[in-house]
């Protein structure tokens, strides 16, 4: 059975040549065989060892009810299971890996299919009812989902992504055949036949009338219901005239409805107060319905007001295994290599490389080993790009006050600002003749890194807006006419979702229409940013990274591709640059410069001596402090001394005037250990503001969820080195993904040999943590947490069963994206239930829920008529930017209540998770919402949840530290504990806007006065 399904996996897989088709499918079939390996085994295994939980509700469950009335399906947490129809025991019938979803049995009830993500899409499975005979039925590299089976149980539908969109299609289970059966341009999902087989029901999402169709045998479509609601799941009465859906409203409700067909109308079935799931009902008889809602699996009449609840039990294995974390040295002062290396490119005669690091530009000559900087100066210069004739830069700096693009002249020395536009540039690209520079301005809110693309005139300075913006463009490259742009861009399976893969967008300066082209189509190149294309400069080739490593491929004058691509390293490769004869180009392969030779492939390392070492204060220094913080005790202690010898705490004894030191006075004053921001995203366009900004705010230690690695790296090596001012910098690379990505620094893995490399760049670059991102599949996210537990590190993900089944550390967000389209942690009303609640109290896994990017910012700022008048706010972000803000909450507050009013929903979870046990922190997904601002923010919303101000604070000092895994070191104020402190005005223990009233912070025993952190360097 397992190799017939294994060759019938290949017409499916790829339409490609034969090498690149056996690329492709061999890490799929790896993954189908471990598990087929793992589901053969005892689904739910429970060992000895392990920590067993019981779920009696659960949080966006599906069901369906066999043709005998006599059992119950039921998916819970990506396992589905059965029970009886009056509930008991839940008995797995899928083990835990695959996340499998939306149960539906066969017409003779002898066999249950779902969807699944066993091999990193969602294909159709089913197996018998006693476990056994598990088949895929749809295969290759689109997501098929929500499987309904014919009548005669010949054939299912579901919804795929096959063509552009999300359409209904049927496949034939005897012969594989498949049938698309909708084709509209917009999405149509959620199919369901009829009892008789001669119609189907479905959701579409189609602009000119969004709602319920009806599709006819002979391909009519017919509108059965519109509607604004978000509407789910129908499902025929056992009549056919009649189908119930789920419509979730904008005003926050989730509503169980009925239409006739014919009506076109729907009428509201569930009670007002219930949290329905937007899945199909079952029926009982043609006037009973099973239906899940509020955690429960639910039994309702129809007519009736009231449902009876049908309880169930399913036991789950946890694990915690313990492991030894990651040593930290902050008190050492030997230099270090610079790891943090930003954008090498080489110079067109071969003979220098360019980069940016610690806060500065250096040039490497080629044969000496210590490069030299250029800059020299307390800003942020990045991006630079050497001229076609090598005589001048052009690179990216806030000396003016924002990123603007700069040109210097290499033989006289001199910088003159050539672009200075509302918001942030970056990405600065020459033109092959030296008169124009491509570059990409950001929005407004700077978040996550839009951009449009301009092109300036160099010796006028005229500006010319080429492309409206785009989301994460990586840096332009010009072809060798001048005549096109060859950018990464992401481009998506559908609408319905946002996942997609980045590929080679060609911009035509001649207007032609923008196109698409890829070396390996359906598969994503590496991250975007400066990892390619990169056209060579006699415009024959494009230089790219795809699974992590360096590849070349011909290409015509206008992009398109012409040839066979061909690999040039085995190892990884990054920020890829041609040297001027386009013979050889230059990499930085981990942690070290390269260089390869087109001509046979050669390569040689490029040698470089540089090091950085951490900033060590040395003097004493005395904090009388009014009232004391220590982030363990639940009130002050008062009127203490703390000492400080270099950057270390050495005691705290009862006040006493004259000791030896420099006295800081905090006597009217509290002091509290430093903040944890736990959840931040940045990038070298906030400029040297940003470490002042955190810092102003209290927060001196920032866990960094995602971001190009070397970026992260220059930003912690700058801030302990003293080049800039900022807080310690806890970081991961880019968010660790499957086949397809969406954010720019996503990095796409699509075999177990590109995971190795990655977990090898972890461990040399120092990682701190490795965050998984959304369609990372369960089977390499376990390999991803036994490497990263074995070099001393966390893992963190958006999932939290298996995850806390193999020992994820830590989980983002009790919202946030899934690849489900729903979650498994909250309700589209904001609840999380039982299972939610137990699996993370009892895992002892961390979760950060961002409370304050699921409503909180917007529900503060309307409670509090001075949010906006907080002073860092003020000193750090523009009039226009605070003006978008409100323009915003106001548009939220009016478009959708519903996002505000269900927002105590998720106040209450976190109050919950607290009185559980569970391990929360404080995070906000910065820049989504303002840096610095957003953790203040994240604190109010939860104190005003019933959360008290102790909890609050604990959670961002010491739970936090305890999360990161340097509570021996921070978190706490206390005799040995590094001096990172914070003096406030005020009383947060009893009114926690306080905490955010900062006079002087204190990082590594370095001492900042509010006033000048809130200056730039020039005005300092």
């Amino acid at each position: 059975m397992r190799i017939k399904l294994l060759q019938h996996a290949f017409p499916f897989v790829s339409r490609r040549g034969n090498g690149q088709l056996f690329r492709q499918v061999l890490p799929v079939l790896l993954m189908q065989l471990c598990s087929f390996a793992s589901f053969a085994s005892s689904p739910q295994s429970i060992v000895s060892d392990s920590i067993r939980v019981t779920l009696t509700e659960g949080t966006n469950i599906a069901i369906d009810l066999s043709p005998d009335k006599k059992m119950i399906a039921m998916d819970l947490q990506g396992t589905i299971w059965t029970m009886p129809v009056a509930g008991g025991e839940a008995k797995p019938l899928t083990d835990a890996l695959g996340d499998s979803r939306l149960p539906a049995w066969s017409p003779d009830g002898s066999r249950v299919a779902f969807h699944s993500y066993r091999d990193g899409n969602y294909h159709i499975w089913t197996v018998n009812k006693n476990r056994t005979d598990l088949r895929q039925v749809t295969f290759g590299v689109y997501d098929d989902r929500e499987p309904y089976w014919s009548p005669d149980g010949k054939s299912l539908v579901f919804s795929s992504d096959r063509d552009g969109n999300y359409d209904v299609w049927e496949i034939e289970l005897g012969s594989g055949k498949l049938k698309q059966l909708t084709n509209n341009p917009a999405n149509d999902y959620y199919p369901a036949y009829a009892a008789d087989g001669k119609q189907i029901a479905f959701v579409s999402e189609r602009t000119e009338a969004p709602g319920i169709y009806v599709l006819s045998q002979e391909g009519k479509e017919q509108l059965l219901v519109q509607g604004e609601a978000k509407m789910a799941a129908p499902s025929w009465h056992p009549n056919g005239s009649q189908v119930l859906y789920n419509a979730f409203t904008q005003h926050g409700h989730s509503r169980l409805e009925a239409a006739v067909l014919g009506d076109g109308g729907g009428q509201t079935i569930s009670d007002p107060s219930e949290d329905i799931f937007p899945f199909r009902v079952s029926w009982l008889s043609r006037t009973e319905f099973l239906y899940t809602a509020d955690g429960k699996i639910k039994r309702r009449k129809l007519g009736k007001s009231k449902a009876q609840t049908i309880p169930f039990k399913a036991v789950v294995a946890l694990s915690r295994p313990a492991y030894q974390r990651k040593t930290y040295t902050f008190d050492n002062i030997a230099p270090q290599p610079v790891l943090g290396i930003r954008g090498a490119s080489v110079s067109p005669d071969g003979k220098r490389i360019i980069f940016s690091a610690l806060s500065d530009l250096w040039i490497l000559e080629k044969g000496k080993r210590k490069p030299v900087a250029i800059a020299n100066d307390a800003f942020v210069e990045v991006d630079p790009a050497w001229s076609p004739d090598g005589n001048k830069l052009a690179y990216v700096s806030d000396r003016n006050g924002s990123m603007d693009l700069w040109i210097r002249d290499l033989q006289t020395g001199k910088d003159h600002l050539l672009v200075d536009l509302p918001n942030e540039l970056n990405f600065p690209s020459w033109s092959p003749d030296g008169a124009r520079i491509a570059f990409y301005e950001g929005d407004l809110r700077n978040a996550w890194g839009r951009g449009t693309l301009h092109v300036v005139d160099v010796a006028s300075g005229k500006v010319e807006k080429l492309h409206e913006s785009m989301f994460v463009p990586s840096q332009p490259s010009w072809s060798a006419d001048g005549k096109t742009i060859a950018i990464s861009a992401l481009e998506v399976y559908s609408s319905r979702y946002r996942e997609g893969v980045s590929k080679i967008l060609l911009v035509s300066l001649d207007g032609q229409p923008d196109q698409y082209v890829s070396p390996v189509p359906e598969r994503s190149l590496g991250t975007r940013g400066k990892n390619g294309p990169v056209w060579s400069p006699n415009g024959n080739m494009m230089a790219y990274t795809l699974d992590g490593l360096l590849w070349v491929v011909p290409v015509s004058k206008t992009g398109n591709i012409i040839g066979p691509p061909k690999r040039l390293t085995n190892e990884l490769a990054e920020v890829p640059s041609w040297t001027g004869d386009s013979k050889s180009i230059v990499f930085l392969a981990t942690d070290t410069l390269k260089q390869v030779y087109l001509a046979d492939g050669h390569i040689t390392p490029i040698p470089m001596d540089f090091t950085w070492q951490y900033k060590q204060p040395t003097e004493r220094k005395v904090i009388h402090a009014g009232k004391l913080f220590d982030g363990r005790a639940a009130a002050y202690r008062e009127n203490v001394d703390i000492i400080i010898e270099g950057n270390r705490i050495k005691e705290i004894l009862p006040h006493q005037a004259g000791r030896q030191g420099n006295l800081i006075d905090a006597s009217g004053k509290t002091v509290i250990p430093g903040l944890f921001e736990m959840h931040t995203h940045q990038s070298e366009m906030a400029g040297e503001r940003l470490g002042r900004l955190w810092l102003s705010y209290g927060i001196t230690s920032l866990r960094e969820t995602g971001a190009d690695p070397y970026d992260a790296i220059e930003r912690k090596e700058s801030w302990s080195s003293g080049a800039r001012i900022g807080p310690r910098e806890f970081f991961t690379g880019g968010l660790t993904d499957g086949s397809r990505i969406y954010y720019g620094l996503a990095t796409s893995i699509n075999s177990g040999a590109q995971l190795e490399l990655e977990l090898e760049r972890t461990k040399r670059l120092g990682y701190d943590l490795i965050k998984t991102y959304v369609r990372m599949p369960d089977l390499m996210q376990e390999r991803i947490t036994a490497y990263a537990h074995s070099i001393g590190i966390p893992v963190s993900s958006h999932e939290i069963y298996p995850a806390t089944r193999y020992g994820v550390d830590a989980v983002e967000h009790i919202g946030g994206t899934s690849r489900r389209g729903y979650s498994p942690k909250i309700t589209s009303m904001n609840h999380s239930y039982q299972d939610v609640i137990e699996l993370l109290a009892k895992s002892g896994m961390n979760i950060t829920p961002t409370a304050s990017l699921q409503g909180g910012f917007y529900v503060m700022a309307g409670k509090d008529p001075a949010f906006f008048e907080n002073r860092q706010f003020k000193a750090f972000f523009s009039e226009s930017y605070a003006n978008d803000l409100k323009e915003n909450a106001q548009s939220v507050t009016e478009m959708f209540p519903g996002y505000i009013s269900n927002f105590g929903n998720i106040q209450k979870t976190v109050k919950a998770l607290l009185a559980a046990g569970a391990r929360v922190t404080t995070g906000t997904d910065s820049p989504f919402i303002p840096y610095g601002m957003s953790l203040h923010t994240e604190l109010q919303s939860w104190v005003d949840g019933g959360v008290t101000p102790y909890e609050a604070l604990r959670s961002a000092t010491l739970w936090s530290a305890e999360a990161v895994g340097v509570s021996k070191d921070l978190g706490t104020v206390e005799p040995g504990k590094l001096a990172d402190l914070v003096i406030v005005a005020g009383d947060p223990l009893t009114r926690i806007q306080d905490a955010w009233n900062v006079e002087v912070v204190l990082k590594n025993g370095e001492v900042h006065l509010i006033q000048d952190l809130l200056k730039s360097p020039s005005a300092n």
